[in-house]
């Protein structure tokens, strides 16, 4: 962290603590609410849900060549196969609508197509494999399923109509190829390494199993009874698999990985957390903004509220994760569930911060329309969700 940074940290809250009310009855209410939604995270999403997926990314981060990936969008590459992978590159690289910025920059500059290009800088961020598990988690699966398979949509709609727009400019650039280090040989198959990931990811789901209705029957209720011995066999189960497959500077850089993750991430999403429950509370329980100031911008189902979400989440920037809460708190302060999911599609994927560096690399008429197709799609899925959820 730079030291103007500090600086400005240690100011804020200097200022905070001197001139904010903190006797007023709804600002000691909201205070209460940002620690009461900060407890409630760390009682039940920590432990069963952001621990294992940690450890899933740190290991994509490890495992899975970011080489690999980003040689499938070279020039000669074929577009159903760079599509494809741009697509999805999300949930391999696990990056953020910062980090995703110089890897974008790196495939564009060196040859990509406009359309793989867009496609991946929308798919990086946008698909982060930890956003989608907290998003189901928290706010629902039909929220996490529907923000996976929109933003897997979005990203190959978008690096189409890019190359369909700017298909003269397109051409014209130097096709040239990207020069990416070679894969490193490793000593497991991919088999090994796909039952590794499956392992972890059924440690994940089993972990964070939530508990039937009351009174229900079936297989639900039997599940969740045995999910804690399930989750221990799989447990034991990974552990010899990193006994038996994985040398020890593995296992150490996949700890040093998960580790990198967790410091990155978690004091933001605190900080996350704190900031929404202070402002919005949890849900049924109000805070410093009413709730009727919510349900006036982005409640119910219409146009206005959909594009109203898109644009603002496009304008705001989130850091990591940072999302979740605050649509939490939105969602418990009144906003449709079509605007929730609009917000979540242009959100992570695009900042004003994030505009102005893209701007910079491909210039201003092609980020200009890049930001307008994400909006408006965007807008056109919340619409469609909202209509489907009711």
């Amino acid at each position: 962290m730079k030291e103007r940074t500090k600086l400005l940290l240690i100011v804020l809250t200097f200022l905070a603590c001197y001139y904010v009310p903190w006797d007023h009855a709804t600002i000691r209410q909201s205070g209460l609410e940002a620690f009461m939604m900060l407890q409630e995270y760390a009682r039940e999403h920590v432990l069963t849900c952001l621990i294992p997926a940690f450890f899933i990314a740190g290991a994509i981060a490890v495992f899975v060549s970011q080489a690999a990936v980003l040689k499938y969008f070279g020039a000669t590459t074929k577009k159903i196969l760079s599509y494809s992978v741009a697509s999805v590159s999300g949930t391999i690289l696990a990056v953020c609508s910062c980090t995703v910025l110089p890897l974008f920059a790196g495939i564009y500059t060196r040859g990509a197509g406009i359309g793989p290009a867009t496609a991946f800088l929308y798919s990086g961020p946008a698909i982060n494999v930890l956003a989608i598990v907290l998003t189901a988690r928290i706010l629902g699966w039909q929220l996490g399923l529907a923000r996976a398979i929109c933003a897997v949509l979005f990203a190959v709609i978008t690096g189409l109509l890019m190359a369909i727009i700017f298909r003269k400019d397109d051409a014209s650039r130097t096709a040239g190829e990207m020069y990416l280090p070679d894969e490193e040989k490793k000593g497991r198959s991919l088999l090994q390494d796909a039952l590794y990931m499956l392992t972890m990811v059924l440690i994940l789901i089993f972990a964070s199993f939530a508990g039937p209705a009351v009174g229900s029957t079936g297989l639900w209720p039997t599940i969740f009874a045995a999910k804690w011995y399930v989750t221990i066999a799989l447990l034991i189960v990974l552990a010899v698999m990193l006994k038996s497959w994985f040398t020890k500077d593995e296992q150490v850089a996949w700890v040093q990985s998960t580790w990198g993750f967790m410091k990155q991430i978690v004091p933001l999403l605190a900080a996350g957390v704190l900031v929404a429950g202070f402002m919005l509370g949890r849900p049924g329980h109000p805070a410093l903004i009413p709730d009727y100031c919510i349900q006036g911008l982005v409640g119910g189902n219409s146009l206005g509220a959909n594009f109203f979400a898109s644009v603002s989440g496009a304008l705001m920037y989130f850091a990591t994760l940072t999302e979740i809460p605050i649509l939490q708190g939105l969602i418990g302060a009144g906003m449709g569930k079509g605007p929730a999911l609009s917000l979540l599609l242009a959100g992570p994927a695009l900042s004003l911060p994030n505009m102005l560096v893209i701007g910079g690399v491909m210039g201003v008429k092609k980020t200009a329309t890049f930001c307008v197709i994400i909006i408006i799609l965007s807008t056109i899925a919340g619409m469609s969700y909202g209509w489907i959820a009711g």
